[in-house]
Parts: structure tokens; sequence; C-alpha cells
């Protein structure tokens, strides 16, 4: 059987609402509450708004972090929800955040991390 560390999820949200993706505030606020809805634990949480436009940030929570870029003019947001652990559903952030940005398209990935299988991991030893 393989256990891993933390599912890692990426989402390309495109024909986003340009307006919303451009307001650092509101990009916060989804960004915060995505967490908080998939049952994280906010420890902080830092963004910034770029000029002429865009906004990144990130949300730490205890279970590791949530992370986006945007580009208005294109309608597009880079994502990615990573969570460890079994408490957190970063399906839920994803749902949550594709909704509150007026995606009509969305395409996630997920990536299975830290797999810890004894068939396909080579010990390696000193010298």
């Amino acid at each position: 059987m393989t256990n891993i560390l933390g599912r890692h999820i990426l989402i390309e949200a495109y024909e986003c609402d340009p307006g919303t993706l451009d307001n650092v505030e509101i990009v916060e606020q989804v960004m915060v509450n995505a967490a908080l809805r998939a049952g994280a634990e906010v420890r902080e949480a830092a963004f910034h708004k770029f000029s002429p436009q865009g906004v990144s940030g990130v949300v730490v929570i205890s279970e590791s972090h949530l992370s986006i870029h945007t580009w208005p003019e294109f309608g597009y947001a880079a994502v990615d929800v990573f969570t460890c652990g079994d408490r957190v559903d970063p399906m839920v952030a994803v749902d949550y955040i594709r909704d509150e940005f007026k995606a009509r398209r969305a395409l996630t990935s997920e990536v299975k991390r830290g797999i810890f299988d004894e068939h396909y991991i080579a010990k390696i030893s000193p010298g």
C-alpha cells in the first residue's frame, strides 16, 4: 500500500471575472475562505497587488499552503492548493475558488506528494 504525505492540486482557471482577479482584497478573501471551508487552519496570509494589474498571494495553513497568481487581462488564474494529512479536503477549496472567480473553464491536476513506498525508494548509504 502506498502512503502519501499530501495532495497538491494545480488549478488552471480560465475565463474568470477580470475585476475579481484584479482586486487584492477579494482575491485574499476568496483564498482564505477556501482554506477555511476545506477544513484547514489558517496561520497567515500575504498578498500583493501589481501595477498595472494582477495579484499574487499565499495563505499559509497548518496543513501546508494555498497560492495564486492572476492575469486579469487574460481572465486567468494559476492556483495551487497543497494540503497534508487527511483532515482537510483540498477539492472543497478548489470548487470554492473556481466558483468565486466565476471561471467558465477550469482544469485541475493532482500530484501526490511524499509517496513512501519501499519498493520505489532506494536507500542512500554514506560513502
